[in-house]
């Protein structure tokens, strides 16, 4: 099945995302190939529009974490409040442990349920180690490296962004702030329905150029201030220009892109199952393909990171390789449904796979996109793995 087929089953088919932009390349090639509808109006995707990033934000915070080391600005071994003393409760974490997810961190309230910036962050400043579970990822982890940053360049994260990566990469459309002028090519995350057992949520009101990810509203408001977990904005072709230039170590050298691929927590457990598989900031690859955020094709030496919105991205620097998905799968769509005990998901009139719709309250069809993340492995990996294998053969 071509590429472009398997993006017709997602946007046309299913329609489990509203579109999709799909990048794949070497450090020298990168191609797309794109479908779908970017908002309400259904206005058709082209590699002009912009995409909420999501967690895929957390990838350029552990690539400025490695060059600052590269330039021993950042010591991995010395304590997070040697860099950013406000973590008071993280005298005895190293940056290391807290950028390869270690120890846990947990904060007193949640942030997004604080009703402004100030005390957002108050209680992160307040977060501290807890005991790490089967699930040792969370966004804390790249909230702390952060302010590791900065207090380590004394430029904010913003700053330090443009003038180690983007602006290097000739990344000009990749943002914080989405400029006026371009928030009309921002690609829409407003109205996501979720169940959560008895309760039916509605999140609407989220305008073009504004972070999905909850937090991140609260965290950066509509400044230029990016939290490190999520809160970036970029375009297909900009991805495609961080992707080649890992690749062709203009970002960090050989031996960071060694460093971060490094899996610090990941093991059997005793009674079966695993822990996550973690490198810096992002996943590495698993012993159970149903869990890893890396492809089949791709070597042990790869790194991965999905986001929320519909994103995946890997990065094979052994193979020279990379591809990306970007893609709303929260535009209208219910992205999360946890049953009440004893119901499935054909309980509430889904197919078995997690596509089709739910009836809402008011008496509208929701599309589903409950099961993306494990409807993608099995019917765009295979794919975009053919198809850079044809990349290579020219």
């Amino acid at each position: 099945m071509p590429l472009s087929d398997a993006i017709r089953f997602f946007t046309q088919e299913t329609r489990v995302l509203s579109c999709m932009s799909v990048g794949f390349g070497t450090a020298g090639l990168s191609r797309f190939v794109l479908g779908g509808t970017a908002d309400e109006k259904e206005t058709p995707i082209t590699p002009e529009h912009i995409f909420d990033l999501a967690s895929l934000t957390k990838l350029f915070t552990g690539l400025l974490l490695m060059r600052l080391h590269e330039k021993r600005l950042v010591d991995l071994d010395a304590p997070v409040t040697r860099y950013a003393p406000m973590f008071s409760f993280l005298d005895d974490l190293t940056v290391r442990q807290t950028a390869w997810f270690e120890r846990s961190l947990q904060t007193p309230e949640r942030i997004d349920a604080q009703p402004d910036r100030s005390s957002g962050l108050r209680v992160l400043y307040n977060c501290r180690p807890s005991e790490n579970g089967p699930r040792a990822y969370s966004d804390i982890h790249a909230m702390v490296i952060k302010y590791v940053l900065e207090g380590a360049s004394g430029l904010s994260y913003m700053e330090l962004l443009r003038r180690e990566i983007l602006e290097p990469l000739g990344m000009k459309n990749t943002f914080c702030r989405v400029p006026d002028a371009l928030r009309g090519l921002c690609v829409s995350t407003d109205r996501e329905h979720r169940i959560e057992k008895d309760r039916y949520i509605l999140r609407d009101g989220i305008l073009p150029g504004t972070p999905h990810d909850p937090k991140a509203r609260v965290l950066n408001l509509k400044g230029d201030d990016c939290p490190g977990h999520a809160g970036l904005f970029s375009t297909a072709r900009d991805m495609a220009k961080l992707c080649r230039g890992v690749l062709s170590c203009r970002v960090i050298s050989p031996a960071s892109l060694v460093l971060m691929a490094e899996n610090h927590v990941g093991r059997p457990l005793p009674g079966g199952g695993y822990t996550q598989y973690l490198g810096c900031l992002c996943y590495v690859r698993h012993p159970d393909q149903y869990y890893s955020e890396t492809p089949t094709f791709m070597s042990d030496s790869a790194i991965g990171l999905s986001g929320f919105t519909g994103n995946h991205l890997a990065i094979d620097p052994e193979k020279g390789i990379f591809e990306f998905y970007l893609g709303s799968r929260v535009m209208n769509r219910l992205s999360v449904l946890i049953p009440q005990d004893g119901k499935t998901l054909t309980d509430y009139g889904l197919n078995k796979d997690g596509t089709g719709s739910v009836r809402w309250p008011d008496g509208s069809q929701v599309l589903s996109s409950v099961a993306y993340v494990h409807l993608k492995d099995e019917h765009l990996h295979r794919e975009t793995g053919l198809a850079l294998r044809e990349l290579a053969a020219l």
